[in-house]
């Protein structure tokens, strides 16, 4: 093949971009107006099959409804069927018998149980602590405990059922000594027949009780019965030859007249440290002590 011009080619050999060159040009190509692909062409968008070449295509036209007017085609969601029209309200969900609302009941059980069981909780703490208190003050001390006007009494004198013992001051088995011996001119002794030991107000009388049946070695505390005429009294406390840490006080703890033994009966007690088996008690008026008192009764306390 020679260069050279060929003479007219067939559209489709025609070089689309022939305008672009200057043999194009002078063969007359011009720019294309339109078509797919081309430069100044527009695309529009057509249903299948309706695109007829070689033929005028009609004009664009727009659906029906101008801007701002509704379509025909178009139905407001109001409008459909079991729709709420515009302007009103959903009706407000129902309340009564046939909707359950909140359970305000369980609730309220609920939160009295809760303080239910704060309260229980509490009242048990106090109650274990009202219990360790008293077992603390069951358990004897070096100072002796201040006596209460009412006098507490033991349930047996004999130690032989597992009982602590008692004694009368005046029975026989107590040994007396110093001056001091058994009287009833007093009224209001719980000893038997009304008596008890008088003259302990001197020096070196005293009262010795020799206790039988100590199950058990430890702390106790020994109660004393006396009568003093409204003042003060003490005595030297013996416990198996040893004196006690604390004297006897028989102090005027429930303010009776001075000058009158009849009302001044009252109890008085001092802690000890017992053996097993027997031991060995003396209340004796020593150097510097006040005895002015009468002894009544004696018994022992764990």
């Amino acid at each position: 093949m020679t260069p050279g011009d060929n003479g007219a080619s067939t559209p489709e050999e025609d070089d689309p971009f022939g305008y672009l060159y200057a043999d194009g040009q002078a063969r007359g190509a011009q720019p294309p107006s339109g078509g797919y692909g081309y430069p100044n062409s527009v695309s529009r968008v057509r249903t299948v099959g309706e695109r007829q070449y070689g033929q005028q295509q009609p004009p664009y036209v727009p659906p029906q409804g101008a801007y701002g007017q509704p379509n025909a085609h178009y139905q407001a969601p109001e409008t459909l069927p079991g729709a709420t029209p515009p302007g009103s309200r959903p009706p407000a969900p129902r309340s009564g018998p046939g909707r359950r609302g909140p359970n305000t009941k369980g609730l309220l059980i609920g939160a009295i149980a809760v303080v239910a069981a704060v309260v229980v909780g509490i009242s048990i703490a106090m109650f274990n602590g009202n219990s360790d208190d008293k077992n603390s003050d069951d358990q004897a001390g070096a100072t002796p405990a201040q006596s209460q006007n009412a006098d507490p009494t033991p349930t047996s004198s004999s130690s032989s059922d597992g009982t602590l013992p008692k004694a009368d001051a005046a029975d026989s088995s107590v040994q007396l000594a110093g001056g001091a011996a058994v009287s009833s001119d007093v009224k209001g002794a719980k000893g038997a027949g009304g008596r008890y030991v008088a003259g302990l107000n001197q020096v070196g009388a005293s009262v010795t009780w020799t206790v039988g049946g100590i199950r058990e070695a430890g702390s106790y505390r020994l109660y004393v019965r006396y009568s003093i005429p409204g003042e003060d009294a003490n005595a030297t406390l013996t416990v198996n030859g040893k004196p006690n840490q604390q004297p006897l006080g028989m102090k005027n703890f429930i303010h009776s007249p001075k000058g009158d033994f009849e009302k001044g009966w009252q109890t008085t007690w001092a802690p000890v440290t017992l053996n097993q088996g027997a031991n060995t008690l003396s209340i004796a008026c020593g150097q510097g002590n006040q005895c002015n008192a009468l002894i009544d009764q004696f018994y022992i306390s764990k």
